[in-house]
């Protein structure tokens, strides 16, 4: 009998994380009285070659983020992109907008009113309208990036001023925990801020997203209202850099 290659077997790994995950988001979302569909599952490419990203897409996954600009440019011709999402989830410098607005269809770290006004300025060059997420800092750790919690509101309504860019939801990274109470605490925080800003109905500001949860927590996110959840390690493995 053939032996199975390193490719082979590293597919395989992807095929069964997949199918766990899903299972878990299914339960998760079940357990918090909505239904598989109503939660999004977006693969996490960091680091990661375009076979293994081609091989999560051949197996349904309709939904990446990418972390760095220059990193997800290089890999965007060879990837099997037809009917697939692609957001930007890392943090994205001024000086970068230029490069990604209009590749992909949301950036998911917008942390100031300064990188709003150019992702707005950038757009309306290319005649487009960009969406994007406000990332919160919930933790307020001084080494993560995100707005400041008491800072949201307000910059919401400024950004909502922009031509070109509109907020559809926020995103969150909070601190790093290995006890669920306190991952929970956060989630929670998070998701009663995504409520209060949905209920104010802010012009050109949607709440459709909730982004918040990765590999390690996010069966707590989908238990605190998050809708769209980032994966990568749990699907391709450590990552090597």
């Amino acid at each position: 009998m053939k032996e199975k290659s390193f490719q082979d077997e590293q597919f395989e790994n992807i095929e069964y994380n997949l199918k766990t995950i899903n299972e878990k988001i299914a339960l998760s979302a079940e357990k918090s009285g909505r239904t598989r569909d109503d939660v999004r599952f977006m693969a996490v490419t960091k680091t990661v070659d375009v076979f293994r990203i081609n091989k999560a897409l051949d197996c349904g996954i309709d939904l990446i983020g990418e972390n760095k600009v220059q990193e997800f440019l290089s890999k965007k011709p060879d990837l099997k992109l037809e009917n697939v999402e692609c957001h930007l989830i890392g943090h994205l410098q001024t000086n970068k907008v230029s490069k990604i607005v209009g590749e992909v269809d949301c950036i998911e770290s917008v942390d100031s009113l300064k990188l709003a006004n150019e992702i707005s300025k950038q757009s309306s060059k290319l005649g487009i309208t960009t969406n994007v997420l406000v990332e919160v800092n919930i933790g307020g750790e001084e080494s993560k990036t995100g707005l400041p919690k008491e800072l949201l509101e307000e910059t919401l309504y400024r950004i909502s001023e922009l031509p070109s860019i509109k907020v559809v939801g926020l995103m969150t990274i909070p601190p790093f925990s290995q006890n669920n109470a306190q991952n929970r605490k956060f989630f929670s925080n998070m998701y009663n801020m995504y409520v209060d800003i949905r209920s104010k109905k802010i012009h050109n500001i949607t709440m459709d997203i909730l982004s918040m949860g990765m590999s390690g927590d996010y069966e707590d996110a989908i238990a605190c209202g998050s809708n769209l959840v980032r994966i990568g390690s749990a699907i391709f493995g450590p990552r090597i850099y």
